[in-house]
């Protein structure tokens, strides 16, 4: 199993990557608004060292722009994870331009991820190209109307045909996360909320409180 923390939010990356549980984080410009950060401006170098100070192996950033900006930003985000030995990932939209950026990208020699997967076809195009990741939109495929059941039982079915791993996000539960675990998907990016989810269980707090109780009386 292996878990990211959906967040450009430095303050939660601090609360919550100590427990151990995440891999890595991932990122995007809707995340970075949500966090106050222009995302323009943001210090890649110093993002990347807060992962690593944390413990973590990997950090996804998104290109946009033209070609030129997106290249120049690939250069610099690999370089960056080069420098201070972490996993730097570059993410591409599924869109047509970001399918020819591709190649140019994954010639640079370091990871990439497709992102933005609607359809099960695009696992395709992910497969073709020799992307190390997909991540299928799975809350908003859902509500987009896709069957997502069918859509993600056929990208699983196809992850096993090459190397593209894929990485779900959007997810909107902990319930619809176990739903996919059954599916047979083991990565995923999740939201400081879904991360608290995970980790708070009421039964498991009281059954905690009573050994605690129980340690201090001696009964």
């Amino acid at each position: 199993m292996r878990l990211y923390l959906d967040s450009a939010d430095t303050d939660q990356w601090n609360r919550l990557l100590p427990s151990g549980i995440f891999y890595g984080v991932t990122t995007n410009p809707l995340l970075a608004a949500r966090a106050g950060l222009d995302y323009g401006q943001i210090n890649w170098s110093e993002l990347a060292r807060r992962v690593c100070d944390l413990g973590g192996s990997e950090l996804h950033g998104q290109i946009v722009g033209d070609e030129i900006a997106a290249l120049r930003f690939a250069e610099n985000i690999y370089d960056i994870g080069a420098k201070l030995q972490l996993e730097t990932v570059v993410k591409i939209p599924l869109t047509r331009q970001g399918i020819y950026l591709a190649p140019k990208i994954r010639a640079m020699g370091g990871k990439i991820l497709m992102t933005a997967c609607y359809s099960a076809h695009q696992m395709i195009i992910a497969q073709a190209i020799g992307a190390d990741y997909i991540a299928p939109y799975v809350g908003r495929m859902a509500e987009a109307g896709r069957d997502i059941d069918t859509q993600l039982r056929q990208i699983k079915s196809m992850s096993a045909m090459g190397k593209c791993r894929p990485l779900l996000a959007s997810l909107r539960s902990v319930t619809q996360m176990i739903d996919l675990i059954d599916m047979g998907h083991d990565c995923f990016t999740i939201s400081p909320a879904i991360a608290d989810a995970l980790m708070e269980e009421p039964l498991t707090l009281t059954a905690a409180q009573e050994f605690e109780a129980a340690a201090k009386t001696g009964v």
